[in-house]
């Protein structure tokens, strides 16, 4: 498990930096510990390392003169959006002040015929496509929680959709930033493709704010489907469900999402969402078109995993049915902590390749059991991606340390197996050991363009490298 570890504070210059942002900012500038506390707090296991201040910005003139104040002094400056993000990204190790981007949330354009939009970073998703419901559009990066899309677009984030829609990285047009020195940048035109230059929009993505801050963000969209449908279906083993999913990707079925439960994570939904499944491994799926070529794909599924021994099959196009059980897989994390109350979960991904896929799993259930932890596993299996999340006393040592053995052994076995130590969580301060044995001298080009972009290393210290 990665430390927290404090870095060297610039007292001097954080008092300076405080002094002129409390007098530009007036009741925006918070000092106040509950608040420099939620600005700190880590959904990990991660301790929480508050900044010094937090402000509250309502533009990009504003987050462009905060950045230019602690640059001014040598003060750190950590982005915030809803902190939903998993691995410390939003600790204060030397202190400092974050930004909180939650005012920023304006939708600025839909561009219908283009078919994409330009929103700032407070945004998010579920506000946006409550926003472009009635113009048939929608934007289809779905993380589970409602992120903010600034946040989103930093972290590289993924999510259900991703086997269809692909990521972030594949959604986003261009951005504006804000660099170290306070100076404002766009990445990219609207066009859909460019051959201009190096490509520092997707530089940006999943910088998690080390290179500068987004304060402005142009996306891609979506119609909405003429029908949707979604899917379920039963398995005997995990082995048996990973295997109707490669077959599935095999033969070009072009589903939309499909999600993996193993037993514990089904035995939770049942009882946090009221459901009756069976309580072996499940597969969700959902499929996006016409009302023909919906039911065909289901069909199709259906025969697959009818021949992997896959039980108890349903699909329905009602939009009910559908909406119940993406809920339930949306809320496990709240129906895992209730397999075990007053414990931690600590969420954990890997990504492998889909031929490596139910070995990876099968593994990790059996070295969960083998260290006496309860981890249910849930994953967007489509692009071979799994989550992990042991339920852990804190106030157990051995436990913890179980825990964190457990976590480290499974980041290394994805990477043994070609894959990586995140899917979409990102590195922030809890991935931080397994980076460089995954990309070896890659973590070097990364330092250098760091160190080119942010000399003084005030974006977001400690995180990544």
């Amino acid at each position: 498990m990665a430390e927290a570890v404090d870095l060297p504070r610039n007292e001097d210059g954080i008092a300076a930096a405080l002094g002129v942002l409390k007098q530009q900012f007036g009741e925006a500038f918070h000092t106040g510990q509950s608040m420099r506390e939620q600005h700190g707090h880590t959904t990990t296991w991660l301790p929480t390392q508050a900044p010094d201040a937090v402000v509250f910005a309502t533009s990009t003139q504003d987050v462009s003169e905060i950045v230019n104040v602690c640059a001014t002094h040598d003060v750190p400056v950590i982005a915030y959006g809803t902190g939903t993000s998993l691995e410390g990204h939003v600790n204060a190790p030397a202190g400092g002040v974050c930004i909180d981007m939650t005012g920023m949330n304006t939708i600025l354009a839909v561009h219908d015929q283009d078919l994409d939009c330009v929103v700032q970073p407070g945004v998010t998703r579920e506000q946006l496509n409550l926003h472009l419901r009635d113009k048939g559009l929608f934007f289809p990066i779905d993380p589970g929680a409602n992120a903010s899309l600034g946040g989103m677009a930093s972290t590289r984030a993924s999510g259900t959709n991703a086997v269809r829609y692909g990521t972030m990285k594949d959604n986003v047009l261009a951005l504006e930033v804000v660099l170290p020195s306070g100076e404002v940048i766009r990445t990219a035109s609207r066009a859909k493709k460019s051959s201009a230059g190096y490509d520092l929009t997707r530089l940006m993505i999943g910088a998690e704010g080390t290179l500068g801050i987004i304060t402005e963000i142009t996306l891609k969209l979506q119609g909405i489907p003429e029908a949707m449908s979604s899917a379920r279906c039963s398995f005997e083993t995990v082995d048996a469900a990973c295997e109707a999913v490669m077959a599935t990707i095999q033969y070009g079925i072009p589903v939309a999402r499909i999600e993996l439960l193993d037993a514990v994570s089904v035995k939770a939904a049942n009882a946090y969402s009221k459901l009756s499944l069976p309580e072996t491994p499940l597969l969700l799926l959902e499929f996006h078109g016409s009302e023909t070529g919906v039911a065909e794909q289901a069909e199709l599924f259906g025969h697959i995993a009818e021949e992997v021994g896959g039980s108890g099959f349903e699909w329905t196009a009602r939009a009910e049915d559908r909406a119940k059980l993406w809920q339930a897989r949306h809320d496990m994390y709240w129906a895992s902590l209730q397999l075990r109350p007053g414990t931690k979960g600590v969420s954990t991904d890997v990504c492998v390749p889909i031929s490596r896929l139910a070995e990876c799993v099968c593994a990790a259930t059996q070295k969960a059991a083998e260290l006496n932890l309860l981890a249910p596993i849930v994953g967007h299996v489509g692009d071979g991606n799994f989550h992990a999340m042991p339920l852990v006393d804190m106030d157990d040592a051995g436990e913890v340390e179980r825990a964190s053995r457990f976590v480290s052994w499974l980041n290394d076995l994805a990477i043994s197996m070609g894959g990586t130590c995140t899917g979409e969580h990102g590195i922030g301060q809890g991935k931080k050991p397994y980076l460089r044995k995954e990309l070896g001298g890659a973590v070097d080009v990364m330092a250098a363009v760091k160190v080119a972009i942010d000399p003084q290393g005030i974006m977001n210290p400690g995180k990544i490298m």
